[in-house]
């Protein structure tokens, strides 16, 4: 099989397409051609190994203090089809379309094995394997956070880095969970946001958190960008302001605001979850929840997709395209 390998640290050049043996499926795995996979930010920082989220700093031991010694194919999620099960696997069969989320990494591959019991589910129909590929990550990061918020109808509910992979779900979820959404986004990402469902749009470039008398139950950074203090400033007594990539100096601070004051932070690790996405899917079905898709890439053409996204400009997902699934 082919795959895109990482055997240094660096530019996106650093990517490789090698052949692979393909593997085989142990009693418990099922065998997924992957038809469809993502470039994350995170992918790009730890690739490049210039990390700012604090996070990613205690994973480097696991991944290699010089190189990428453990983990050599990056890629978090995906959309495929089971070609081959174990002979105790009872949750899919041969010729299932999934869609599954993986934090082992390893999904810019042609072919991967997986526990039955991985975060995977079927694929919606409703889902073209593009769009399935990029509902694990964002989608369950989205939901992990505003669901520790305990969102009310009528909060007002503030998502900083709106038109992203996390933040156009946080939009949507948001908007479903009763609140008034304020996004915080450029002026070329204005009307898709609206279209998700914010009613109010800063533009980071040229407008201020502080510009209006908005106060906000609730802050939700998904990208660590937002102004720190600036965001405290804007919460109400009580609220909560919540970091999905925080910075290294983001976490510190956030540890210190919950000693010295009644505002709420949470910097919690968002894990993968079948429920989670069993949930998510189910609001794709009623139509109250869709996938943004920015572009398609060819597995060929993994330079350029990650050169894109770490522009950071993209809106929703970037997908890679590794099989055509007929």
């Amino acid at each position: 099989m082919k795959a895109v390998i990482w055997t240094a640290y660096g530019p996106p050049e650093v990517l490789q397409i090698q052949e692979l043996e393909k593997p085989t499926p142990k009693d418990n795995q099922v065998l997924i051609k992957v038809w469809a996979t993502t470039v994350e930010t995170g992918d790009c920082e730890l690739r490049r190994y210039q990390l700012h989220n604090g996070f990613y700093m205690l994973f480097r031991p696991y991944f290699g203090l010089f190189r990428p010694s453990r983990v050599k194919i990056l890629g978090q999620q995906l959309s495929g089809v089971i070609e081959a099960v174990g002979k105790d696997v009872t949750r899919f069969t041969p010729g299932d379309a999934v869609l599954a989320g993986v934090e082992s990494m390893g999904t810019t591959a042609e072919y991967i094995c997986l526990d039955e019991n991985s975060t995977m589910i079927p694929k919606p129909d409703i889902l073209n394997f593009e769009e399935a590929a990029s509902l694990s990550v964002g989608g369950l990061n989205a939901l992990h956070f505003l669901q520790m918020a305990e969102i009310s109808p009528g909060d007002h509910v503030l998502i900083y880095g709106s038109s992203g992979a996390i933040g156009t779900f946080a939009v949507q979820l948001a908007k479903h969970l009763g609140a008034n959404v304020t996004a915080v986004c450029s002026q070329a990402k204005r009307e898709l946001v609206r279209s998700l469902g914010a009613e109010h749009v800063i533009d980071y470039k040229t407008e201020q958190l502080s510009d209006g008398q908005q106060l906000f139950d609730v802050i939700f950074d998904t990208i660590g960008k937002s102004p720190y203090e600036e965001s405290l400033n804007v919460l109400k007594p009580g609220g909560m302001y919540l970091l999905a990539n925080p910075t290294f100096s983001q976490q510190l601070k956030s540890y210190w605001t919950q000693f010295i004051s009644n505002k709420r932070t949470s910097c919690k690790l968002a894990h993968n979850s079948i429920e989670g996405l069993e949930y998510l899917a189910q609001l794709l079905e009623e139509g109250t929840l869709r996938v943004v898709v920015d572009r398609c890439y060819a597995m060929e053409q993994i330079v350029e997709a990650h050169h894109y996204v770490e522009q950071g400009h993209k809106a929703g997902n970037v997908v890679i395209i590794v099989n055509r699934v007929t």
